[in-house]
């Protein structure tokens, strides 16, 4: 799902410039020791749930030092009072991305497609009209945000509540929403509709559904046993967190549960759903080189200046990935992503190789909530214990 503008403006607001991290380290396991959460990273999910007020936050670090370690504050469940846990499953949002790039690029490598080939050569016709030239875009350009179309989701931020939690949308009816959309400003700008057509793509190239080809080639090789497509379902199977949001209603601000909800507005750009556990996994596969050969991984990491409007000054892009400083040193390579229903989660990988997946089960209201979150990451990244 879109990541509203605030979030991003923010992803960026901590650290200093420094190459993202281009391979996760792997010590020996004898050299490993034990780590415990630290005082840092309890206070900032404490901080989230406490004087944030929001439901639930949690965390999952892995250190190639010191292994696993997770930790969580407040409820997962308001009306049963069930505390937060890293190991509930939730709705990942636009972490989703991350997963669609690399499958993009695993079927560039095999010669099934270019990423400098026009949009047109694969969706013929698809994109054409109020000024949009699928002939004119390549499928690099939509992994990196520099397409030039506009976000499907801007046309849904006023619509119904009921209407668009039930809605089920197909990925040519989301395209065609963004393309009667004024085109935005600047080289680069977020857009899911981007990865929806990218969804689109693997299809053409594949002849398979595109989430069955990112199954087959990413979440079943990697054991993912917690990760998979809802599809047109409102339900999270299994243990999962509830997720909260805040609405007005008769000029009141209320909470509310938005936990059964259909994400095919999200499709193959936000829909996913996963675990803290089972995203870190991916982003260690990832970056490690097991997804993708070392040219292709270098392509993924190659980013460009995000729009500092909407990523802060510092913030950059890559094929699916954000790089983003750390308060010490280098910068973090993930994603971030948020649902309208209320999930929210940050995946981060450090230069030293320690990742991190921070999740929060209801949406910010506040920039000081919203930068709090934020803080978690970079305190879960760099706190020693």
């Amino acid at each position: 799902m879109k990541i509203p503008a605030l979030f991003l403006a923010l992803l960026t607001c901590v650290g200093a410039t420094a190459p993202a991290v281009a391979a996760t380290p792997r010590p020996h396991p004898a050299a490993q020791r034990t780590c415990a959460t630290p005082p840092a990273l309890k206070h900032a999910l404490e901080e989230l749930t406490g004087r944030h007020r929001l439901a639930g936050a949690a965390v999952e670090v892995v250190d190639p030092a010191c292994g696993r370690w997770t930790h969580a504050s407040g409820r997962a469940d308001l009306r049963t009072g069930r505390p937060m846990s890293a190991e509930d499953r939730l709705r990942v949002g636009s972490v989703t991305k991350t997963f669609t790039a690399a499958t993009v690029l695993q079927l560039a490598d095999a010669g099934r497609l270019s990423l400098d080939a026009p949009v047109e050569r694969y969706l013929p016709g698809l994109v054409q009209g109020n000024g949009y030239d699928g002939r004119r875009i390549t499928v690099r350009q939509l992994l990196q945000q520099t397409s030039g179309l506009p976000d499907h989701g801007d046309s849904l931020a006023t619509a119904d509540i009921e209407w668009l939690r039930h809605h089920r949308f197909t990925p040519r009816e989301l395209v065609a929403r963004a393309l009667k959309l004024p085109p935005p400003k600047g080289p680069w700008h977020y857009s899911t509709t981007n990865y929806i057509l990218a969804g689109l793509i693997i299809e053409k190239v594949t002849g398979r559904p595109a989430e069955r080809e990112i199954s087959r080639r990413i979440i079943k090789p990697l054991k993912l046993h917690d990760t998979y497509w809802p599809g047109l379902s409102e339900h999270i199977r299994g243990r999962h967190s509830r997720s909260y949001f805040t609405t007005e209603r008769n000029g009141t601000a209320v909470r509310v549960d938005g936990t059964e909800w259909n994400t095919s507005a999200g499709g193959t750009g936000g829909a996913l759903i996963s675990t803290p556990r089972d995203v870190n996994t991916f982003y260690a596969a990832l970056l490690d080189g097991r997804l993708l050969p070392g040219p292709r991984l270098a392509e993924m990491l190659d980013t460009v200046p995000g729009d500092p409007a909407r990523l802060g000054p510092d913030g950059r892009y890559g094929l699916g990935l954000i790089a983003s400083p750390l308060s010490c040193g280098g910068r973090w390579t993930g994603h971030s992503g948020s649902t309208r229903a209320g999930h929210n989660t940050l995946a981060a990988v450090a230069p030293d190789g320690r990742r991190a997946t921070v999740v929060i089960n209801e949406s910010p209201t506040t920039d000081a909530s919203t930068a709090a979150f934020i803080a978690a990451l970079d305190t879960a990244l760099c706190a020693k214990s």
